[in-house]
């Protein structure tokens, strides 16, 4: 048995309880409507009452939350004044956030609301409100208002599919667009 899944035990979870639940059984504060894609145990990393989330956050796989410095370790064989001492930082997350796929949010960072964090990002600075930003270290990209404004006048085809199964996602956009099937 793997240490996340005997975890969950000690805590009173299973595999199919929600990863939002979880967050907040660890210490995590977090918000309504927010949602984790990924094991929140692990999202989490060692100090998770250190992390406050906002309201309609979404946060995909692989994205981690660190609250400290490992940097420190390589302090400690310099210099023994950092033998027995560990840097913390807390994190701030926003309302109505979307932090992508296998992003790091680094300690002290506080992200502002209405933001997106691109895939793969490591966000080593704070983010300001109404912002995109992206990559390694993540940068300001766009701006929400551009975002809305380019996915509503591209010819990206916008299906009313959130809800579905993917097998009913499919169908529809078979039925509805048969031209990317051919």
């Amino acid at each position: 048995m793997n240490p996340i899944t005997i975890l969950k035990r000690i805590l009173n979870f299973n595999d199919n309880n929600d990863e939002v639940a979880v967050a907040k059984k660890i210490g995590v504060k977090i918000g309504e409507d927010c949602r984790i894609y990924d094991n929140a145990i692990t999202v989490f990393n060692t100090e998770p009452y250190l992390i406050t989330i906002g309201n309609h956050v979404l946060i995909a796989h692989g994205a981690r939350f660190l609250t400290h410095e490992g940097g420190l370790w390589c302090l400690r064989g310099i210099d023994k004044k950092f033998e027995n001492k560990d840097a913390f930082a807390p994190i701030v997350v926003g309302n109505n956030v979307m932090i992508g796929m296998n992003s790091i949010i680094m300690p002290g960072v506080n992200i502002g609301d209405n933001v997106i964090i691109g895939a793969h990002s490591v966000v080593t600075k704070d983010v300001p409100e109404n912002s995109i930003v992206a990559g390694v270290p993540a940068k300001t990209i766009s701006s929400i208002q551009k975002f809305y404004e380019s996915i509503t006048n591209s010819n990206k085809t916008l299906a009313p599919t959130k809800l579905m199964t993917a097998e009913e996602k499919k169908e529809y956009l078979i039925k509805h667009h048969p031209e990317w099937f051919r």
